[in-house]
């Protein structure tokens, strides 16, 4: 490269890397600002009078005697038993996955790997299913739950998001399975492996990066996700976005919405913890999806 063409280059990344990091800023301030504000008192977070002191923790250094106090997070999970939804969420959220990508795996699996033409229209009425509205799927499953008197409880909110979560799970790994090559299938049956064999000890291992992103968006579904559940739970078996939801009023009303900023900042860190432990698993999924032919 000239000098001439690097000296034109150089402005442009600079720009680019400001516009990147400028980007990064606005999106990341609000979050990073309410991890702060949560190690102080509500005097301090929502003072009118002077922004400044939820910086410094003026209020929080009067009341607690030190710049920080983790009262708000004390509130939250002890008082207010916010650890009962964040349990109800860890069983929802673990079995929706868990389910969500074995029938995915093996129908996206067996759906590459047809011949026939139903395979397209399998994918496509999953299309279109997945394209409806949660609220409207919900609607549909209310009567036969209340008439069973199974409404209200895990089990049945973790079938509604199986079902709504299963068309994405089938589709992706449908797309990751077609970019491996049939001949990794066939070699493995040549060697005596049968055809469930060859897919546990051949394909499954290639596929692992597209299985961990594909995860992780059934994760982030049945996570965040507040129309299925604040519809199917009731409040003793709530999960977290419900929970706060409620919480969030009753915070309010009572003084306390330290308590609701602690648990917002509770249930986005495990977001964050996830995504960078298995970033490079899901930049090799997105990417890449499976070995090149």
């Amino acid at each position: 490269m000239t000098t001439k063409t690097m000296s034109r280059a150089t402005p442009l990344t600079v720009l680019s890397f400001a516009l990147v990091s400028l980007w990064l800023l606005v999106a990341a301030f609000p979050f990073l600002w309410t991890v702060w504000g949560s190690f102080k008192v509500q005097g301090d977070f929502f003072s009118k009078s002077d922004w400044t002191n939820a910086i410094f923790g003026t209020f929080t250094r009067s009341e607690t005697g030190g710049p920080f106090t983790t009262q708000a997070y004390f509130g939250a999970w002890v008082r207010e038993e916010f650890w009962k939804p964040a349990i109800n969420t860890t069983i929802v959220v673990f079995f929706t996955v868990l389910i969500s990508l074995t029938f995915g795996t093996l129908g996206g699996y067996a759906l590459a790997r047809s011949g026939f033409r139903y395979a397209f229209w399998i994918l496509m009425a999953a299309l279109i299913f997945r394209a409806m509205p949660h609220i409207t799927l919900v609607s549909g499953y209310l009567l036969p739950f209340f008439e069973w008197n199974i409404w209200g409880i895990l089990p049945t909110t973790i079938i509604v998001l199986v079902a709504i979560n299963q068309p994405f799970t089938l589709w992706m790994l449908h797309s990751f399975f077609l970019n491996i090559p049939k001949d990794m299938d066939e070699s493995a049956m040549v060697d005596g492996c049968t055809r469930f064999q060859a897919f546990r000890h051949v394909i499954i291992p290639v596929m692992w990066p597209g299985v961990i992103t594909t995860g992780l968006f059934s994760f982030l579904l049945a996570y965040n996700d507040f129309a299925v559940t604040a519809m199917l739970l009731s409040s003793e078996n709530e999960t977290i976005i419900p929970a706060i939801n409620g919480f969030l009023g009753t915070a309010q009303q009572e003084g306390n919405i330290m308590f609701a900023v602690a648990a917002v900042v509770s249930a986005t860190a495990p977001i964050f913890v996830l995504v960078l432990f298995f970033q490079r698993q899901i930049v090799s999924g997105l990417t890449a999806g499976a070995v090149k032919g």
